[in-house]
């Protein structure tokens, strides 16, 4: 793994830059980690680095992990080559990115450029990469008036929140019908050594 130079300072610098996949691992391991690689899982700071899958091996707990465990960029199939000049995009853009000129820039489709401003979004909005973990609360209520007295579309209404005390918090508004269309939305902001 190389070391991580200065960061980019234009587009077409920040794309060849974030390029190469073991440029970009050093770029975000270095961020995430700048004291050295932690184990995200048991907190050791001993591991084993193997390249030829870009992960590490922790001595502690025997569990391997990547730089995307526990961010944003965990479970999904994106590549940090495409992630980084997103971001470079999204914070250098002064009047804001839409998904359509995102994708035409990192030669992706629309729906992926959606996902990843969202993504993105949703880190700049709570200021770290990483998703909730310890005690974490969720709290879930329906708004709107007496339901006989609403339209039928809007009776199903719920507002769902992740607060965490002294920390940042989350919260949204979706359209459901019974639990489990709220449990994916949750998961994606609880690490799963959240509780």
């Amino acid at each position: 793994m190389q070391k991580a130079i200065a960061a980019p300072t234009s587009l077409v610098s920040a794309v060849r830059y974030f390029s190469h996949p073991d440029v970009s691992l050093a770029f975000l391991a270095g961020l995430r980690w700048p004291d050295g690689v932690t184990c995200p899982i048991c907190g050791s700071k001993e591991q084993s680095f193997l390249k030829t899958r870009r992960i590490w091996k922790c001595k502690g707990c025997q569990k391997q992990f990547s730089v995307k465990l526990g961010t944003i960029f965990e479970d999904s199939p994106i590549g940090l080559e495409k992630w980084l000049p997103a971001i470079w995009l999204l914070v250098n853009a002064k009047n804001g990115i839409s998904s359509y000129e995102l994708g035409r820039a990192l030669g992706v489709t629309q729906k992926t450029a959606w996902f990843m401003l969202h993504r993105i979004r949703l880190a700049m909005q709570t200021k770290t990469f990483n998703k909730f973990k310890g005690d974490v609360e969720v709290n879930e209520t329906y708004i709107g008036g007496l339901a006989r007295f609403m339209h039928k579309g809007d009776r199903k209404k719920t507002q769902a929140s992740v607060p965490q005390h002294h920390r940042p918090s989350r919260a949204g508004v979706r359209r459901v019908h019974r639990r489990p269309p709220v449990l994916p939305w949750i998961g994606a902001g609880v690490h799963p050594q959240g509780h």
